[in-house]
Parts: structure tokens; sequence; C-alpha cells
């Protein structure tokens, strides 16, 4: 009798390699997913539609793919994928998190999930997503609040937070996510997976969002090496997308490069920013974990004005995002969360009187402080979110958030990873680096000169050899760690009871 294998935490490379070998079928694993979301989603919500009818006809016919012998050509095979709502399947509801769209279905598929499927992926779920993908936070009337499985009283983090959560619980293998604000790095952190904000135009992106340059697809994954796994699927041009005529990063044979011999610039607080020490500790101990890999690590500073680089995101999200958002507001009154209509209030607010020019200056500049770097350092690793969690529930409308002793106007200025959206073309890695004292983890990202995509993998397949907290889920928390003597404040911190 063959023996039973946990799956649920296995990574891509051993689950593909047991479908060959016929120790672990993908019945067997998409079942194992499929119990996880039924036990755990109840609490987390990390997941809105299922498939689960057409999942389990798509995992039988992928363990008679294996029987018949693997084909290179289906890399995916019977591996588990959620998909973030806001991307289009053709045939299935495409809500973008918003009751305006609840009844909505696609009417085509887009060509970043479609080349998941194409690889032989099974989508078995959609994960949750706030309102048109607008926040840092994920919780929306559709499916209520996203919860973070280390600490439920914090939230997932967002946009991408549903993807984030199904792949820490345990509900899938892999996932995607989008990044206009962060929003695949934020989420990533706070729930200790990895994640990849593209360079623009590396990943397809459906028009008219294709030619935001802020706006990026990207993998989401448990593991450095099962997030380049999927980058390796989605990369490369189309003719759907004017913007992706840059060609796929030739990334295959990564897991024999190291970062030894590399110049990399550790920055726990992103120039004027704000950080919560135990973001700032768990970030600049990572000099000894690179030094001791053969880099040449060191911690510098950086001079960057928070307020500059907040001004410039609002003059770009208020003439393209905001706007979009107002105009749904207008019609749809009574359907619109706040949350999602403070977004268009901040960025409107804090844009002023500027232009679109005027934005584009402040982003050049921006650049000029950021590129000098890369005259002298291979990478740059910083903080994703400067805070260690947002409260599972606010909407953060009507007051802002204390990090580090600060208080910040608006809850998104805790999320420097919005430097990297409009330094777009820079590819940025977000990996786990600890725990903040509320249990909830800490991530960092390795960024990298425009379009350097080999380097920021080569660094993080490194350090995962290394860190150990791939290897931590929250199933096991309890026993490793105890934040029974915390409760949470108002201002997301944490007091001693």
């Amino acid at each position: 009798m063959r023996e039973t294998l946990d799956s649920t935490f296995m990574d891509v490379a051993e689950m593909l390699s047991r479908y060959r070998d016929k120790s672990l079928s993908p019945v067997e694993v998409l079942e194992s997913a499929i119990e996880r979301i039924e036990t755990l989603n109840p609490t987390l919500n990390a997941v809105g539609h299922t498939f689960f009818d057409a999942a389990r006809a798509q995992a039988k016919s992928a363990e008679r793919h294996y029987a018949r012998g693997w084909d290179a050509g289906l890399p995916l095979a019977g591996v588990p994928v959620v998909v973030k709502e806001d991307e289009p399947i053709q045939g299935q509801p495409w809500t973008q998190g918003s009751k305006v769209y609840e009844d909505v279905i696609a009417t085509h598929t887009s060509t970043f999930v479609q080349r998941i499927i194409d690889a032989g992926a099974i989508v078995h779920a959609r994960s949750t997503a706030p309102e048109f993908s607008s926040a840092a936070f994920t919780q929306s009337e559709l499916w209520g609040v996203t919860r973070n499985p280390w600490n439920t009283k914090y939230s997932s983090g967002g946009s991408s937070g549903g993807s984030a959560v199904a792949l820490a619980a345990g509900m899938t293998t892999l996932a995607t996510g989008s990044d206009v604000a962060g929003s695949i790095r934020t989420p990533s952190s706070f729930n200790g997976v990895v994640g990849f904000k593209p360079p623009h135009g590396r990943v397809p992106v459906d028009p008219p969002f294709n030619l935001d340059r802020y706006c990026h697809s990207g993998p989401m994954a448990r593991t450095v090496s099962d997030c380049l796994t999927m980058q390796s699927v989605i990369a490369g041009p189309t003719s759907t997308d004017i913007a992706s005529h840059v060609p796929a990063s030739p990334l295959p044979g990564l897991a024999t490069h190291s970062c030894a011999g590399m110049r990399i610039a550790v920055i726990p607080a992103l120039g004027d920013w704000p950080v919560d020490p135990d973001v700032v500790a768990n970030t600049a101990k990572l000099v000894d974990t690179l030094t001791a890999l053969g880099a040449r690590a060191e911690i510098i500073e950086v001079d960057l004005s928070r307020a500059a680089i907040m001004r410039a995101a609002a003059i770009h999200y208020d003439h393209v995002f905001g706007a979009s958002i107002s105009a749904e507001a207008s019609a749809h009154p009574d359907k619109v969360t706040e949350y999602a209509k403070e977004f268009a209030r901040w960025a409107r607010r804090t844009r002023g009187d500027a232009t679109f020019l005027d934005g584009l200056a402040i982003e050049a500049e921006l650049y000029e402080s950021i590129g000098s770097l890369f005259d002298t350092y291979d990478a740059l690793i910083t903080p994703a979110v400067a805070t260690g969690g947002f409260l599972a529930g606010d909407d953060y409308v009507g007051h802002g958030i204390n990090v580090a002793g600060t208080e910040l106007e608006f809850y998104l200025e805790a999320v420097p990873a919005i430097t990297f959206n409009i330094l777009s073309s820079c590819p940025v890695l977000t990996i786990p680096t600890g725990f903040a004292r509320n249990g909830i983890p800490t991530g960092t990202q390795i960024v990298t000169r425009p379009y350097d995509d080999h380097t920021a993998f080569s660094i993080g397949l490194a350090l995962e050899k290394v860190l150990p907290y791939p290897n931590e889920h929250p199933d096991c928390y309890a026993t490793r760690r105890d934040c029974s003597g915390f409760e949470t404040s108002s201002d997301a911190g944490l007091t001693r009871m």
C-alpha cells in the first residue's frame, strides 16, 4: 500500500517529483487544499468563489497525465493555484472585490492567468481582495475581513491578501497577485510568504492597466524557488500587451547561483520613513547572514523624503486609479466602500494642485537617488512595509496609524513598497525575515537594477537556504511562539496585559 504523504506545505519541485514517481497524486494534493479551505476559510476569509468540482476533474486528468509519462510542456501539471479575484477567467465571476460587480462574469481570460492554466495548473479557488484592490488590507462587503493566520487580530494586508493567507494556511501551493501600491509585497510580508513584483513589462497585464507603469501582475508562493518556477511560466511578451515587449528573463538554472561576492546595501529604514523596531531589527540582521554567504553587505542610509514619494504616488493615483474609483462612487454611492472612497480622497488632497508633469518630475528625482546606489551595489534590501501589522476589520477611515511613535495621517504612508511602483523597472522580491512581537511575520524587499531579475532571485535563493522562515507555518505557531500575553492597542502597536 502506498504511503500517504502530507502535501499541505510541499514545494513544487518535490510535488512534481512525487507525481512523476507515482508516490503522490494530484487528486490527493487537491483534496488536501480543499480540506484546508473548508476548515479554515470560515475564519480567515482567504478565498471567495470556489470551483471544487471542476478542479477535481482536472486533478483526475492530471493523474492520468502522469500515468502516461510526464510532459515538460506542462510544468505546473496538477499544481493547485488560487487566482486573485481582480484577474478575469472566462466564465467565472469577476467581482474585483466590489458589490458593483458581484454579478459580472468574465468573457475572457487574461494572458497572465492563461499561461498558468496552459501550464497545467488547477485553479480551484479565487482569492479575496479589497474593493478595486484599493487598500493595503483585505476586506469587502462580499467576503468580510480576511484575517492573518498567524494572529487573527490582524489583517492579511492587501490588496493580494487572500492569496497570501491561502499560501500561509496551506489552502494552495501557488497564488497570483497584483501590485499597484505594494499589493504583492505588503501581504507577503505580513504572512511570511514570498512575492515578486516583476519589472514593468516582464509579465503581461490586461489593457488598459498595462500602460500604467505602477501596475504589475506577479507570482506569490511559500518559497523563493516556487516563486521562481511560477515566474518562469508567466514571463514574456504577448501581442495583447504593447508594454510586454520585454523578453522573459533567463532564469532557469538559478538553483546553482549564490550571492557570494555581491555588494548589497541593507537599508532598515528607507529615507525618513518611520519603521517599527521589530521590522528594523529583522532587516538589519540580514547583514550578518549575507556576509556569512560571502556577500559584501553593509547597512547604509538613504536621503529620501517620504512626503515627496507619497506626493508623487498621490498625483499618479489621483489621475489614474483614484479618478476611476470616484467615478464608480458617483455612479453607485451605496455600493462603494468608504475605504475605497477615502483612497480617492487621499490621493486628491495629497496631490493638491500638482499636475501630472509635476509628479513625473518628482519620480525622476527619486530615481537619481536610488539609481546612483546601483553604481556601487548589486542590490538594495529594505522593508516592504514599515509597521508590524494593520488591525483586522479597521478600514482606517477617519484616522491614521502610529508607526514607531510617528503619527501618519493615512495608513498607506506605512507602505514604503510604493517607492518601487514609482521605480517600476526595478524587480523586487519579498522574502520573510522573522516575526514581530505580535506574532506577525516581517518581510523585506530585495531590489535590483532595472530588469535584473536574475540577481534578485539569486540573493533570495541563497537566503532561503539558511533562513528558517520558509519552514515555519501558522499550524505550528502556537507551539513555537506564545503571544497570549499581548493584546492589540488602537494604534496597531502592542501592550503587555
